[in-house]
């Protein structure tokens, strides 16, 4: 879509604007009747189209009524243009704009709800989590920011996962839980063109057989070399994962895409792209706080008393 931000499309689509506005406005004109064409009989005369044989159309003026309003929805449209964006590139002379009027808003919604989230912000994350009431806002900040991707019980879907088990790309604790929802997250597992599918099917065997998943004990062997030279490297030589690069540990038996041969064949092949957005200009401090706390509380049953 960034081709077409250019000031050459701007100025066609404005211009394509203009011209149609000002055509209805022609064609209205064009169109009006002063007087009406009767017949000797004194009746109205037709314009000469028929259809189905006896059904014509008479040569009646437009109704008045009809020709202001569509001639005010022309100039309505017109002034519009002039205060708000539409022309293109054009911002208005209001200087308006639907990303500003959204920001606006959650910024007043935050500092109106300020005050009901500042005592949690001086609190530790595992006593937020402790808290009811901050569980139950936290709860509801997930399900307006999170729940579209990670599902309204955080049980995640192919490709988003599941934030109830335990098990973190990027670290469970605290601090990283921030981080991910404060800066977001860029997942990237590159393609191997070097590979042949020979040995694509031989690794897939062996990483199905880290996690105790049924393998081809000779396609697994092979596999392992493949693994040490082009695997090792990010998901360590046990096959554990890296949180600092966000490598899935292989051997826990969690998925982000699937176990199955065929799945782990065309990740290898085609790679992987994930993205977690970064939340921090659409929350606020004290609703991150909040969020985080309810995410880490999610696979943290232990809850620790609340400091008094």
């Amino acid at each position: 879509m960034s081709d077409f931000l250019g000031a050459g499309w701007s100025a066609y689509i404005a211009l394509v604007t203009l011209v149609g506005i000002f055509w209805c406005i022609w064609l209205l004109f064009s169109q009006r009747k002063t007087k009406v064409t009767l017949k000797p009989d004194g009746q109205v005369d037709d314009t000469g189209h028929v259809w189905d044989g006896d059904l014509r159309e008479l040569n009646n003026p437009l109704p008045r009524w009809w020709m202001w309003m569509f001639l005010i929805s022309c100039i309505f449209a017109l002034v519009y243009l002039v205060l708000y964006p539409g022309l293109g590139s054009y911002p208005g002379v209001l200087g308006y704009s639907t990303d500003g009027a959204l920001m606006q808003s959650m910024t007043n919604a935050n500092d109106e709800l300020k005050p009901v989230y500042a005592k949690y912000v001086k609190m530790d994350i595992e006593q937020v989590a402790a808290d009811p009431k901050a569980r139950e806002m936290g709860q509801r900040l997930f399900l307006n920011s999170c729940a579209q991707c990670h599902g309204s019980d955080a049980g995640g879907a192919k490709g988003f996962p599941n934030l109830t088990d335990g098990d973190w790309l990027y670290g469970g604790s605290p601090e990283n839980i921030k981080a991910s929802i404060v800066n977001g997250r860029a997942g990237v597992m590159p393609p191997f063109p070097q590979l042949d599918s020979k040995q694509i099917v031989d690794v897939a065997n062996y990483v199905r057989s880290l996690s105790g998943l049924p393998a081809d004990d000779l396609k697994a062997a092979r596999g392992a070399d493949v693994f040490k030279s082009n695997c090792a490297a990010c998901h360590g030589a046990d096959g554990k994962g890296n949180i600092a690069l966000g490598a899935p540990n292989l051997t826990d038996k969690t998925w982000l895409y699937g176990a199955s041969e065929a799945t782990i064949v065309e990740t290898v092949t085609k790679g992987r792209m994930a993205q977690m957005p970064a939340q921090d200009k659409v929350l606020s401090p004290e609703k991150i706080q909040l969020l985080t706390a309810y995410v880490w509380g999610l696979s943290n049953n232990k809850q620790p008393a609340v400091a008094k």
